[in-house]
């Protein structure tokens, strides 16, 4: 999550102290956890706390710690006591704020039926405080202080973790296979073409048009809302001038994809991107500033779909006088990243499963994919038959979309029009293999793509908040793709899929052709590859034999 810094207003800052000192009074415990207990039926191990500190400060270790050490490698030892002691510096004001969210709750609530209190009741709300005041601690955020500051003895489940863990590992063997295949159905989709993509123009780079940057202030007044939206306009474009409405992502904003966005204005795109209010950068900030109690406004799933259809609206009422009739508002596109993929699929006619989303969600493991936990927040709507279809929306790019568990097949096979799914193989908060592998093959359209950028993390490490690059960088040792290639393949394939169907321009179809991707990818480390519908049965298939060898219901 984005770390933000606190503004300087003494008022809130007040309050925000006495909170926190009434919450320490009230949380601190008699004694602090003096032993660890590991339980695997029928074993009952236990460890205690000054041991793993004597380990951690001093490398010593007793004969209490040392019946489970050595039993693993001098190496490994070595690793544990760096784990012991490694420091994340995130600040832990913002730490208490997260995890008094709805979602920081449920994550750690659901983290508490593995690490419990002795005895076996839920630990999460307890690893809240122990987490918050380790933060807030001078010696800052290990996995030492966790320990210590646990208010009681605590246990851990062996059975419940183990099986977190082999989830996570299922994850990661899905993922892996998933790349490696993808890798091979480009590859043969791409020898039904011998298209000499370096003869062809570089659709790349910018097109002829000056783009014209424009924001607006709009205001719906049948759902009191308002909002700016940034607006691309080509300039002395001739003819109708086809549209794109982009829908960002949570806690970001439409300025961060403004690199992708002025370049389809510069094709020829008028490109319109809407502030979504109850999901942004300005929203998120304010849970951290105390003036937010959740990460996002559950009502987002209901009114982003309405903010895209409000900008057809309003382009609409300004057609005639601003743009002389020229916007073609019949065959609009729609794009979007992350919960911005939900809003356009939303639009594109998906509708919520209640019913699967629930089961989904109520699921051992559930909390470890971030998506699903985005998605069960819709789980606090009114339970109503909600129908977001724009009929004026013909074409869809849904980039990196969390989907999978709100929309269900039964949900997502409403859509019947061209889409264009984008993912990133080291996604850890919509992980392809699981949000978008799935939901690709319940598409009804025939007209369907899939582009897996490898490398690509979800975000865009250059747009980040110093605060979660800084916690990324002191424990992760992470190798992402440059920016600039993730730009290059993601402006050619969305490009030629807009072109092609927004505005039947068939001289783009070879772009949106599995070969393409092989040309682009060249020699580079990280591939881009792209399927259509002609693979799906093979995705099927692959899914299939997955799920039987690795018994997954």
């Amino acid at each position: 999550m984005f770390l933000f810094n606190i503004k300087k207003n003494q008022t809130k800052l007040s309050l925000f102290l006495l909170g926190l000192v009434s919450t320490c009074l009230t949380s601190l415990p008699v004694k602090a956890a003096e032993k660890i207990f590991f339980t695997y039926t029928p074993l009952k191990l236990s460890v205690n706390v000054e041991s793993l500190e004597l380990f951690a400060k001093e490398g010593i270790i007793n004969e209490d710690l040392g019946q489970y050490l050595s039993r693993i490698s001098p190496e490994d030892q070595v690793k544990f006591r760096e784990a012991l002691n490694k420091k994340l510096n995130i600040d832990g004001v913002m730490v208490s704020r997260f995890f008094n969210t709805d979602m920081g709750e449920d994550i750690l609530l659901r983290l508490g039926k593995g690490i419990t209190l002795e005895g076996g009741k839920n630990g999460g709300i307890a690893l809240r405080g122990a987490i918050v005041q380790s933060a807030l601690a001078p010696e800052g955020l290990t996995l030492l202080n966790v320990l210590k500051k646990y208010p009681t003895n605590l246990q851990i489940q062996g059975e419940l973790i183990m099986g977190g863990v082999n989830y996570a590992e299922l994850v990661i063997k899905a993922t892996n296979l998933l790349v490696e295949e993808m890798r091979t159905w480009t590859e043969e989709e791409a020898q039904l073409s011998d298209v000499d993509y370096s003869q062809l123009a570089d659709i790349r780079k910018a097109g002829q048009y000056q783009v014209k940057t424009e924001k607006w202030q709009l205001t719906d007044a049948s759902r009191n809302r308002s909002f700016y939206a940034d607006v691309f306009i080509p300039q002395k474009v001739s003819g109708n001038m086809p549209v794109i409405v982009f829908s960002h992502g949570l806690a970001s904003r439409p300025e961060d994809y403004s690199d992708g966005l002025n370049h389809l204005a510069s094709q020829g795109f008028l490109v319109i991107a809407p502030q979504h209010i109850g999901s942004d950068m300005i929203y998120f900030k304010e849970v951290f500033e105390g003036l937010n109690k959740n990460i996002f406004d559950r009502n987002e799933f209901i009114n982003r779909p309405k903010d895209i259809s409000f900008v057809i609206d309003e382009l609409e009422r300004r057609n005639a006088t601003e743009f002389q009739g020229k916007l073609n508002l019949k065959n609009v596109g729609v794009s979007g990243h992350s919960f911005g993929g939900y809003t356009a699929l939303a639009v594109a006619g998906a509708t919520i499963d209640f019913d699967y989303l629930q089961q989904s969600c109520a699921r051992h493991y559930s909390g470890l994919n971030l998506a699903m936990l985005l998605q069960c927040r819709a789980l606090e709507l009114p339970r109503e038959n909600y129908q977001f279809r724009d009929e004026r929306v013909s074409a869809v790019f849904a980039g990196n979309p969390v989907n999978r568990y709100i929309f269900g097949q039964k949900g997502i096979s409403q859509i019947s029009i061209p889409v264009l799914m984008g993912s990133g193989s080291d996604d850890p908060a919509a992980p392809p293999a699981f949000e978008q592998a799935v939901p690709f093959t319940w598409l009804s359209s025939e007209n369907k793509y899939w582009a897996l950028i490898e490398g690509q993390a979800h975000v865009n490490f250059t747009k980040i908040d110093g605060g979660i690059k800084e916690a990324l960088d002191t424990t992760l040792n992470l190798t992402f793709p440059p920016q600039d290639l993730i730009s290059n393949y993601v402006k050619g394939i969305t490009l030629a899929f807009f072109e092609v169907h927004l505005n039947n321009n068939e001289n783009y179809r070879p772009y949106l052709q599995s070969g393409y991707a092989e040309y682009l990818s060249g020699n580079n480390d990280f591939k881009l590859s792209f399927i259509t519908n002609n693979s799906v049965n093979k995705l099927e298939s692959s899914i299939e034999q997955f799920r039987r060898e690795n018994n997954i219901k």
